[in-house]
């Protein structure tokens, strides 16, 4: 009896923790970030990484580019890289900054702060979030071709295919955790895919917070706090605001969460507690 009580006593408290959790609202820029698609928190470079859009999300108009913003969100250099379609997705392992861009994978010199190359990758038709692996492995979604690309010493390969709905990816050690469509799962080294969670929408970023469970946006204007076991709190809902919720960063030491808003044209930063 004594062990069902604290095995009781212990599911309350994990319970109420995960009920605790919420963001609050820290800075928001003006609507002056030029259709915000990913951000990415560089701890190396103390900055943000913004992919800019600029224009239609699905057209290769030359408008896009990437920006730096300020981790207060007063300094914005929105010429930093240039001359990208619709870029979206972004992730950075050493020097490089990758880009999902159309049919593109881009990389970026960040010292030199200029385009290293483009990879076109064949087949491609919609290329949408980016994640970098700890051997410099990358991992690109496709969402209109429903695949996962794997690129490895600048060579493209396809990875998963028949992934309905795939957009946000996040590479944890040797486990790619997608989310596609409602469906958040996670592909280990094998390709061997389980189950973690059902959201309540369409997951767009990922970000893992440090005890197992995750951030999630739904482009639509949701933020999710999905936990180990499944379970799925609604953080921030600013759908009839009509403030999109798209690939997020995270610092994991501040514990702060930067949302690109995409339409509405701001970056938001909010602290999570």
């Amino acid at each position: 009896m004594k062990r069902i009580l604290t095995g009781l006593l212990l599911c309350g408290a994990l319970y109420t923790q995960a009920q605790e959790r919420k963001l609050e609202l820290l800075w928001q820029t003006d609507s002056i970030i030029a259709v915000p698609e990913g951000v990415f928190y560089d701890v190396k470079n103390n900055t943000l990484f913004v992919s800019l859009i600029n224009g239609a999300p699905w057209e290769a108009d030359g408008k896009g580019g990437v920006a730096k913003l300020s981790l207060d969100g007063k300094k914005y250099d929105s010429m930093w890289i240039t001359g990208l379609n619709a870029p979206k997705g972004i992730d950075v392992y050493g020097n490089r900054l990758y880009v999902a861009d159309m049919g593109e994978l881009v990389i970026v010199d960040i010292a030199k702060g200029q385009i290293e190359k483009k990879l076109a990758i064949e087949g491609a038709q919609g290329l949408n979030d980016v994640t970098v692996n700890s051997k410099g492995v990358v991992y690109v979604s496709d969402s209109r071709a429903s695949k996962i690309w794997r690129v490895e010493n600048d060579i493209a390969a396809l990875y998963l295919d028949s992934m309905r709905g795939v957009n946000g990816l996040k590479a944890i050690n040797d486990d790619l955790i997608i989310a596609a469509g409602r469906q958040f799962i996670k592909a280990d080294a094998k390709k061997n895919i389980t189950k973690i969670a059902e959201l309540p929408q369409g997951g767009d970023g990922i970000e893992p917070i440090g005890d197992g469970s995750f951030i999630v946006t739904a482009w639509a204007g949701y933020i999710f706090h999905v936990q180990p076991d499944g379970r799925v709190n609604t953080l921030l809902d600013t759908h009839l605001e009509k403030r999109n919720t798209a690939d997020i960063g995270y610092d994991p030491v501040k514990k702060i969460v930067y949302v690109p808003t995409f339409f509405a044209k701001t970056v938001a930063a909010y602290q999570l507690k």
